[in-house]
């Protein structure tokens, strides 16, 4: 299977518009009313924590040292960027509640992933091995009549950038 730059490039602006979009309806990360938020306990805390970790996690991962191949110092950032995209809007499904806003976040991710995994194809990197979805209908730790108390429990599966360190 082959894929061509354009077409990765493509794929991208569309996630990059769908994730401004969800940026900007859930406002701006790093504010002072984020932090206020953040601090005063409310509903919105562990969304707030997840997203900062995601943004943390993404910004650590995209300095390079320069390889000398163009290629895989483009794809050296652009995965951990992705990461934090697909981070991002497992938090919104985790917490969020608009329905459009969630349908947008599953694309995201979808996406996103597609497109780590052909950037890791275009280079004939090794891909991380298979593992189930996480349960996106409930935060971590709550349960309900249709979800075991099994699961609560469940790890998250590999992150597409873990083989990439």
């Amino acid at each position: 299977m082959s894929f061509s730059f354009a077409a990765v490039l493509r794929t991208h602006r569309m996630g990059t518009i769908a994730l401004s979009v969800v940026v900007i309806a859930l406002g701006s990360i790093g504010s002072p009313a984020h932090a206020a938020d953040a601090a005063s306990g409310s509903p919105e805390k562990p969304f707030l924590a997840e997203n900062d970790q995601a943004m943390t996690r993404m910004m650590d991962g995209m300095p390079i040292k320069p390889s000398g191949d163009v290629d895989r110092d483009f794809t050296a950032m652009m995965i951990p960027h992705h990461q934090g995209a697909i981070d991002m809007a497992q938090a919104e499904l985790r917490y969020g509640h608009n329905e459009q806003l969630r349908r947008i976040a599953q694309e995201i991710i979808v996406e996103q992933q597609q497109e780590i995994t052909a950037m890791r194809l275009a280079l004939g990197q090794p891909l991380p091995p298979s593992a189930p979805a996480p349960d996106q209908g409930q935060a971590p730790g709550h349960t309900t009549a249709s979800q075991p108390a099994s699961s609560k429990n469940m790890s998250m599966p590999m992150r597409m950038d873990q083989e990439m360190k």
